[in-house]
């Protein structure tokens, strides 16, 4: 069984276990390859740590737990499979929310556990007044196209440089966010 729920602190280490995974199968090729090399998921989890102690004020993370026999590599203990945050934009619009992560490791991707974090998330956003929702995703990045699967529509490029590199990234924005939540509502055989 998949269940979204709202991190804990005590998820930190599993969030920075995964969030360094991801970024190393996700990233290759489009990041440099001595960043991804050397990032470090204890320095991710202490990151994460300090952000689940004392999130921002309408800041959330849900992360994607599997359990029973959709964790048979850990005897069906809990395993967080991925996570996603966000909040208000940081743009400062006060009725504009911003995803700024969705993270699914390699082997949890095309089963739908995405569009239920990325719902969380939405449900979320609505419920502390946001109206629109954006989020930047790199251009290479293959999962640009399940966010314009779900309705996100191109509105912005910027070139940013990271870690020496110059990188494209693309803003999608939901306006209103109601569309998000309408793409990513559940399903019969969910």
């Amino acid at each position: 069984m998949i269940a979204i729920r709202r991190a804990r602190p005590a998820d930190a280490d599993a969030i920075g276990e995964a969030h360094v995974a991801v970024w190393r199968s996700t990233y290759a090729g489009i990041l440099p390859a001595d960043y991804l090399a050397a990032m470090s998921a204890p320095r991710q989890s202490a990151q994460w740590r300090r952000l689940l102690a004392v999130p921002a004020p309408g800041h959330a993370v849900f992360v994607a737990v599997a359990t029973g026999a959709d964790s048979p590599e850990h005897d069906g203990a809990p395993r967080v499979v991925g996570f996603a945050s966000g909040g208000r934009a940081r743009s400062g619009v006060r009725e504009a929310g911003e995803i700024e992560t969705l993270y699914l490791l390699e082997d949890w991707r095309e089963r739908g556990v995405g569009r239920r974090l990325m719902r969380a998330l939405a449900a979320h956003l609505n419920a502390i007044g946001c109206r629109s929702v954006m989020l930047w995703v790199l251009k290479d990045n293959p999962a640009r196209w399940f966010y314009q699967r779900l309705g996100g529509r191109p509105v912005a490029e910027q070139i940013i440089r990271f870690a020496g590199a110059p990188v494209m990234q693309i803003g999608l924005l939901w306006e209103p966010i109601t569309v998000l939540l309408a793409a990513t509502a559940p399903t019969a055989d969910q």
